[in-house]
C-alpha cells in the first residue's frame, strides 16, 4: 500500500504524545487518590467491577484517530483484477522469411503453435481476431468467440512476399474500430469493411480520420499482439501507425522472432541475410504503452505468449482507500462515545 499524500502521515506523531498525556493524567489521579485515601476507598466501592474497562473508550478513540491519519495520507492499494479486454487481435507475419527453420520446425510453425496455445487460454468472453501480413495486411479471421474458427485461421496462414508492419497495425485497428476510416494518403487504399484488406504504397502517410486522441494505453477493451521476423519494407511507417494506435489508447505488444542482427541463414538451397527491426518493435511497444518481447526458439515464444496472456487477462489497478479509512474512523469514534456513555454515563 502506498500514499498519495505521504507527508501528512507525520500527524501520527500526535499518537505517542496523546498516550503520554493519558498516562500522566492517570498518574496524577493516582497521586490524588493516595492523598485523599478515604475518597479512593469510596470510589473503589462505587466503581466496583469496572477495572480496566475505563481504558477501553480512550483506546478505541486512539484507534479512530490513527485511521483518520491514514485516511489523510490518501492510501492507494495496487490490485490485480480481471481485465475488461473484449477483443484481442493477433497480427502474424507471413513473409517468406517466416519459413526459415532456425526456429524449429519453422518460424511460422512455431508462431502458429504458440498462438494456438494463447487462444485456448483466453476467457470465454474475449473475442480473438487474426490478421496476416506480408506485402499487404488482411483479416484472416474477424474477432469471434468461436475458438475453432480462430484456430482454423491460424492454421491456414500461407507464406508470401514482403513485410508491411504498419499495414498490420492499421488493419488491426480497423477491425477493433470498424467505424474508423483508414486513409493511406493519395493511395486511396481504404480497408474493405468485409475483407479488411489494404493495399499500401511505399512511403505513404497513414492516418485515421475523425479520431479523437485519448491517453496511450487507456483503451482497456482491446489489444494487438504483433509478431514479425523482419523489417517493414512496404506500406505506411510502422511508428506512424503505432502513434495512431496510441491516439486510440490501444496497446500494441510486439514480438520479434528469429535473429535481431544480420545473420546468414540457409534453407532449401538459398541463403539470405535476415534480421528483424528490433528498434522499431521496441518503439512501437513504447509508444503504445505496451511491451516488447524477443523469441529465438519455440520454448521462449510459448513462454512469451503465456506472459502476454497474464498481462492481458489480468491488469494491475490502483484503488484509493481514503473513503474506507475515513468511514472506519468515524465508526470507531462513535463506538468510543457509545461505550463511554453506556458504561460511565459520560462522553470522553
Amino acid at each position: 500500500m502506498s500514499f498519495l499524500w505521504p507527508k501528512l502521515l507525520f500527524l501520527a506523531l500526535i499518537g505517542p504524545v496523546a498516550i503520554a498525556a493519558y498516562l500522566l493524567l492517570l498518574r496524577r489521579k493516582k497521586r490524588l487518590a493516595l492523598r485523599w485515601g478515604h475518597l479512593s476507598f469510596l470510589k473503589a466501592a462505587t466503581d466496583s467491577g469496572q477495572g480496566m474497562r475505563r481504558h477501553i473508550p480512550p483506546l478505541v478513540f486512539l484507534l479512530a484517530w490513527a485511521l483518520m491519519i491514514v485516511a489523510a495520507g490518501r492510501p492507494v492499494l495496487v490490485m490485480t483484477l480481471p481485465s475488461e479486454h473484449q477483443t484481442i487481435v493477433l497480427a502474424i507475419d507471413t513473409s517468406i522469411s517466416m519459413g526459415l527453420d532456425d526456429v524449429l520446425p519453422s518460424r511460422l510453425a512455431a508462431a502458429q503453435e504458440a498462438a494456438r496455445g494463447f487462444v485456448a487460454e483466453q476467457p470465454p468472453h474475449t473475442r480473438v481476431g487474426v490478421v496476416s501480413f506480408a506485402a499487404t495486411a488482411s483479416v484472416a479471421q474477424s474477432p469471434t468467440l468461436e475458438r475453432s474458427d480462430v484456430i482454423s485461421a491460424i492454421n491456414s496462414l500461407q507464406l508470401q512476399n514482403g513485410t508491411a508492419v504498419g499495414s498490420a497495425i492499421l488493419v488491426s485497428l480497423k477491425i477493433i474500430f470498424p467505424g474508423l476510416d483508414v486513409d493511406l494518403g493519395t493511395a486511396a487504399a481504404q480497408p474493405n469493411p468485409t475483407s479488411g484488406t489494404s493495399s499500401p504504397n511505399q512511403g505513404s502517410k497513414a492516418r485515421l480520420a475523425e479520431s479523437r486522441p485519448v491517453p496511450p494505453g487507456s483503451y482497456t477493451h482491446a489489444a494487438i499482439i504483433l509478431l514479425t521476423d523482419g523489417r517493414s519494407m512496404v506500406g505506411p511507417d510502422p511508428i506512424d501507425a503505432a502513434k495512431l494506435a496510441a491516439e486510440r489508447g490501444v496497446r500494441v505488444f510486439t514480438v520479434g522472432i528469429g535473429v535481431p542482427a544480420d545473420k546468414i541463414v540457409s534453407t532449401e538451397g538459398w541463403a539470405a541475410a535476415v534480421s528483424f527491426d528490433q528498434e522499431s518493435l521496441m518503439e512501437i511497444a513504447n509508444v503504445t504503452r505496451a511491451k516488447y518481447f524477443y523469441a529465438d526458439n519455440v520454448a521462449s515464444l510459448t513462454e512469451i505468449y503465456k506472459m502476454l496472456n497474464l498481462q492481458i487477462t489480468f491488469e494491475k489497478t490502483e484503488m484509493e482507500l481514503t473513503a474506507l479509512f475515513a468511514v472506519a474512523a468515524a465508526l470507531f469514534t462513535a463506538l468510543s462515545g457509545l461505550i463511554s456513555l453506556l458504561w460511565f454515563n459520560r462522553v470522553p
